[in-house]
C-alpha cells in the first residue's frame, strides 16, 4: 500500500522530511478495524513528533491522527462496525498513522462519520472535536446540556483548529465565549463561529476585558501557548475558577498564582484514553457520534478552509509548512491518492 513516512526527523523543506513509502497492507484483529483513508489532515502533533531533534529510525514512522474513510474488513472481537461503513476518527499515537492507503484502528475510538459532510470536511474533524469537548466537557467540567449556562470562558487562540470547535462547543453549552484572535481574517472567522467577543492575543488581555464588563472569567481554555499566557490566566481566572491548557510547557510555571485562587489547571491530551487503554476509552467514539450528529443538525459547522490533493509526501510537506508557519485558520486537509 502507499503511504508517506520518515526515517529522519528533518526540517520540513528538506525532500527526505517526508517520503512517498510502499508498506505492507495491515490485517486487522481483536478490536480492530482496517480503513480504507479517503482523506486526512494535518494538526500540531504531526509536526512536533515529525520535528528535528530525535533519533533516525530504520522502521518507517508513519504519521497522521486524523481520517476519514471506510472500513475494510475488521477484527474478531468487532461488534459494531462492518465492511462498508463510512468512518472517522483521530487514532492512537502509539501505532501508526493514518497517513496510508490503509490503518489499523480500535472501533472504541471510531465513529460513524456525518452523513451531511463530504469525506475531506469530516477527515478535519476529529483530533480537534475530542481535544475540545474533552477539555470543556471532562477537564473543566463545564455542563454539556446547558446547567452553565451564562458563565464565561476565554479560548485563547479561537482561531485554530481546536479553538474552531471549542467556540462552537461552548456556545452550544449556553457560555459566554470570549474568542482571542489577531488577524483581520482570523477574528472574522471565529466571529462567524460565534464568539461573543474578540480580544487580540498580541496585546495584554484585561485592558481589552474590562471596557466590555470582564475583570474576571469563570473557565479559561488556552489552545495557544501555556507558558506566554500563565500570568494572564492566573489574573483572569475567578476565584476557585479553572484552566485547561493543551500545549505543554517549557518552563516552570508559578503554581503559587493558582494557589492564591484555589483555582484548578489542568490538562488536556485526547492520546490519554488510547494510549493507556482506559477503561471509559468508548467515550470517544461516544462524543465522536454526538460531534457527527451535531454536524448533521446544523448546530456544529464544518471547520475545513483548504483541500490538497493527492495524498503525498509533496502535499504533506506543504501541509505541514502551513502549520509551522503560525497561520493555520481552521484546519487543512488532503484527499485522495
Amino acid at each position: 500500500m502507499r503511504a508517506i513516512g520518515l526515517y529522519q526527523h528533518l526540517p520540513i523543506e528538506k525532500p527526505d522530511s517526508l517520503l512517498d513509502l510502499d508498506l505492507p497492507k495491515p490485517e486487522p484483529a481483536g478490536h480492530d478495524l482496517l480503513v480504507r483513508i479517503e482523506a486526512v489532515s494535518v494538526n500540531p502533533v504531526d509536526t512536533k513528533v515529525r520535528a528535528p531533534g530525535k533519533p533516525s529510525t530504520t522502521t518507517p514512522l508513519v504519521l497522521g491522527w486524523d481520517a476519514a474513510g471506510t472500513v475494510d474488513s475488521v477484527g474478531s472481537a468487532v461488534s459494531r462496525f462492518k465492511p462498508g461503513d463510512r468512518v472517522f476518527y483521530a487514532g492512537d499515537i502509539t501505532r501508526p498513522g493514518s497517513n496510508s492507503q490503509y490503518q489499523l484502528v480500535d472501533e472504541r475510538i471510531v465513529s460513524g462519520r456525518p452523513r451531511s459532510l463530504a469525506v475531506e470536511e469530516a477527515a478535519a474533524l476529529p483530533l480537534v472535536s475530542i481535544t475540545a469537548y474533552e477539555a470543556l466537557f471532562d477537564r473543566l467540567g463545564i455542563d454539556v446540556e446547558g446547567k452553565s449556562r451564562g458563565r464565561t470562558v476565554i479560548i485563547i487562540g479561537g482561531a485554530g483548529g481546536v479553538g474552531s470547535m471549542a467556540v462552537q462547543l461552548a456556545r452550544l453549552a449556553g457560555l459566554t465565549v470570549i474568542a482571542t484572535a489577531s488577524r483581520r481574517e482570523s477574528i472574522a472567522w471565529v466571529t462567524h463561529l460565534g464568539a461573543d467577543h474578540v480580544v487580540n492575543h498580541r496585546q495584554p488581555l484585561r485592558p481589552q476585558l474590562e471596557p466590555v464588563g470582564f475583570k474576571t472569567v469563570d473557565y479559561i481554555l488556552n489552545c495557544a501557548d501555556t507558558d506566554a499566557y500563565w500570568d494572564a490566566m492566573a489574573d483572569l481566572i475567578v476565584p476557585q475558577g479553572k484552566i485547561c491548557t493543551i500545549v505543554e510547557n517549557n518552563g516552570p510555571l508559578n503554581q503559587q498564582l493558582m494557589k492564591l485562587k484555589s483555582a484548578t489547571h489542568v490538562w488536556e491530551l485526547m492520546f490519554t484514553r488510547s494510549k493507556y487503554q482506559t477503561p471509559d476509552m468508548l467515550e470517544q467514539q461516544k462524543l465522536l457520534d454526538r460531534i457527527a450528529e451535531w454536524i448533521d443538525r446544523g448546530k456544529l459547522k464544518g471547520i475545513l478552509r483548504e483541500t490538497l490533493q493527492p495524498i503525498n509526501a509533496e502535499n504533506l510537506r506543504k501541509a505541514h509548512a502551513k502549520l509551522e508557519s503560525g497561520t493555520m485558520i481552521g484546519k487543512l486537509a488532503l484527499k485522495g491518492w
